[in-house]
């Protein structure tokens, strides 16, 4: 039972981790559009604390 309770929690916070990443790339992909330098810098500075 404890097993599966790690591994149940181990796949919470990849899937946690996966939304995150996604989320992260679509704001990216919004401020590419609208052309905003500083966001862009600092979404990619997010992104690659998460890499």
């Amino acid at each position: 039972m404890n097993r599966n309770r790690h591994q149940a929690q181990k796949q919470t916070t990849q899937a946690h981790r996966e939304n995150i990443q996604k989320a992260l790339q679509h704001r990216l992909e919004v401020a590419r559009a609208k052309g905003d330098e500083t966001l862009i810098r600092l979404l990619e500075a997010e992104a690659n604390y998460f890499n």
